[in-house]
């Protein structure tokens, strides 16, 4: 039977970073997963990624406004296409009472960092159905949902307190919700819930995700050797019982580690990255196309024997097992 070495494996390091701008994610259909074709994502120190839904940062609390049917909306700050933009305070946005009936209106941001009133139709009772009579209306694409006011007057007065409703993702959007999850391998995120439909596109009807992220330059390590990917271990321990016993099993997530040798093991390029957070590339057959991908914090211990070799016992702390790539 025929056997492998890994004699003429290759290791990779992540040795620079390439940005790729602010854009748009993709949504996978289940307006939950966006991803970017931009992969995997770097997470060296000032090269995370940087990911900002459309949605409130800061500030935007609406209150009653001096005389009838208008409101105060405060300063804010919202993100817009990844960008972060100041939205001035107003005093004075007016509100657009039912001509019968109730109706619920709107304040957003549009997506030019204005104020804006959205009004919704008038209806014989509220609903929170979206674009329905006595509902909330859709907001126009690339606005931010500030929050809604309910009138069920006709009569021109000031607006109430109890009339005024900012709940985070029901009558108000922000950018940190709902909260996601990143998968840097693979260039994704995926949010703990699905976006709410409340824009007026159809299918998407979804706000924007945008992300800005860097992708990893990877350079050859040599010479090096031992590459030991960080994996997971299994373990079981047992508890004796009354008539028999009681198992129960654990995982653990093991350091990788290589050996690599070194000119003076001061000025060597990988030296200088020690406790950085990189990606490593780990060919078994230099001239095939199969790799595994690991990340993890690189911890370097150095050795200067008198008669040997100058190298670095090095250790990759990872926070997730590494991921198979057949090309």
């Amino acid at each position: 039977m025929k056997t492998y070495t890994a004699a003429n494996a290759k290791l990779q390091y992540e040795a620079g970073q390439e940005i790729s701008a602010m854009a748009e994610m993709t949504d996978s259909g289940d307006h939950k997963t966006f991803s970017l074709t931009a992969a995997p994502w770097s997470g060296k120190s000032g090269y995370e990624p940087k990911v900002y839904p459309d949605g409130l940062a800061t500030g935007g609390v609406i209150s009653p406004g001096v005389g009838n049917d208008n409101v105060s909306v405060a300063a804010a700050t919202v993100y817009l296409a990844g960008v972060l933009t100041t939205v001035n305070a107003d005093a004075t946005v007016a509100v657009t009472r039912p001509s019968s009936g109730v109706k619920i209106n709107s304040i957003t941001i549009t997506s030019a960092g204005a104020i804006a009133e959205v009004t919704g139709t008038d209806g014989s009772s509220f609903t929170a159905t979206r674009n329905a009579a006595g509902g909330p209306p859709l907001i126009p694409d690339g606005s931010i949902e500030l929050g809604q006011i309910k009138l069920d007057s006709t009569t021109p007065a000031e607006i109430e307190s109890s009339e005024i409703f900012q709940v985070v993702g029901t009558s108000q959007e922000r950018y940190d919700y709902p909260v996601w999850s990143e998968d840097p391998f693979n260039g994704t995120i995926t949010f703990a819930s699905a976006l709410p439909a409340i824009h007026e596109s159809s299918p998407t009807a979804y706000k924007g995700v945008y992300a800005e992220v860097y992708e990893p330059v990877f350079t050859d390590l040599e010479p090096a050797t031992d590459f030991v990917p960080p994996e997971t271990s299994h373990s079981v321990s047992s508890t004796q019982v009354y008539g028999g016993t009681v198992g129960a099993s654990s995982s653990t997530l093991n350091q990788g580690s290589f050996t690599c040798f070194l000119k003076d093991g001061v000025t060597d390029a990988i030296v200088g990255l020690k406790d950085e957070i990189l990606y490593f590339k780990h060919y078994p057959d230099r001239t095939k196309a199969p790799y595994l991908l690991v990340q993890g914090k690189l911890g370097i211990s150095r050795t200067f024997p008198a008669g040997d070799n100058i190298q670095a016992s090095c250790t990759i702390s990872a926070t997730q097992v590494g991921v198979e790539f057949a090309s």
